[in-house]
């Protein structure tokens, strides 16, 4: 059992917080909020009405109601939308690859070695959704990856421990866990979240919910939680994830994670 060193660092964007996107910003490496991509306090106040001052399930209830009111994107239109989300501030020419945090062409996309491909964050196996348009393409958590990367992710759950993973440095798996590098630790936190909150097996799909175990297989269900709100608390949202989130409101599917803009709700739920 590996544990982080990283000491816990409060989070919290909230409603009242102008949140200020850096163009220059690397992923996972820089904190500052100043810059030119805004999120005005009104709006995502008036966007998250109907969830304050719930707790609980009630919050979850209200975000979920909140949330599913989205557009979709097709699988493939996945490919072009990673490229704009996952921008690298510093080379407009590349994105970000979300476990390894290698910089890579934008036209490298495919699925040869060495090439970066779809990474489901949430596993599409853990629930059986495939690439439906739903939870199979939504942006909140498709990263782009080395293909080999993702491979050896696949469809563990995510916990503490293990070898170090090629090409990822700082991320380490074992047999039924994987653990990102530090940077990201709380961005698959908050991922994972926003996707138990907007799939709850009222629209045709699985009841997605985070538990506390590995091994999850094909449940709808992925762990282990009391891991994620670790990592919640000691990696907050940085520029580039809430810029990503800014990106996916304005341009794609028109709703947010709401863990990124009040990373204080996962403990209000969880």
């Amino acid at each position: 059992m590996r544990f982080s060193r990283l000491a816990p660092l409060a989070a919290g964007v909230t409603a009242a917080t102008l949140a200020l996107i850096p163009a220059t910003a690397s992923a996972g490496q820089q904190r500052t909020t100043t810059a030119p991509h805004a999120v005005a306090a009104a709006t995502t106040a008036d966007y998250y009405a109907a969830a304050q001052g719930k707790t609980g399930a009630a919050l979850k209830s209200a975000l979920h109601g909140i949330i599913k009111n989205q557009s979709t994107v097709t699988y493939d239109g996945v490919w072009n939308a990673l490229k704009v989300t996952d921008q690298d501030p510093a080379n407009p020419n590349n994105v970000i690859l979300v476990y390894s945090g290698r910089s890579q062409a934008k036209n490298t996309n495919g699925g040869n070695p060495n090439d970066w491909n779809r990474e489901h964050v949430w596993a599409k196996s853990h629930g059986d959704f495939g690439t439906a348009t739903g939870p199979g393409t939504d942006l909140h958590h498709l990263r782009p990856e080395d293909v080999t990367v993702n491979s050896t992710r696949g469809n563990k759950d995510f916990d503490m421990g293990g070898s170090p993973v090629a090409e990822a440095p700082g991320s380490y798996t074992d047999s039924d866990s994987f653990e990102p590098r530090d940077a990201v630790k709380g961005d698959v936190a908050r991922m994972l979240l926003y996707m138990a909150v907007r799939y709850d097996g009222g629209d045709g799909f699985p009841d997605l919910e985070p538990n506390d175990k590995v091994n999850n297989g094909t449940a709808p269900a992925i762990g282990r939680i009391s891991v994620l709100k670790q990592w919640n608390q000691m990696d907050p949202p940085d520029a580039f994830e809430q810029r990503r989130n800014q990106v996916i409101f304005d341009t794609y599917q028109h709703n947010r994670n709401p863990f990124i803009d009040h990373p204080e709700w996962v403990n209000s739920i969880w």
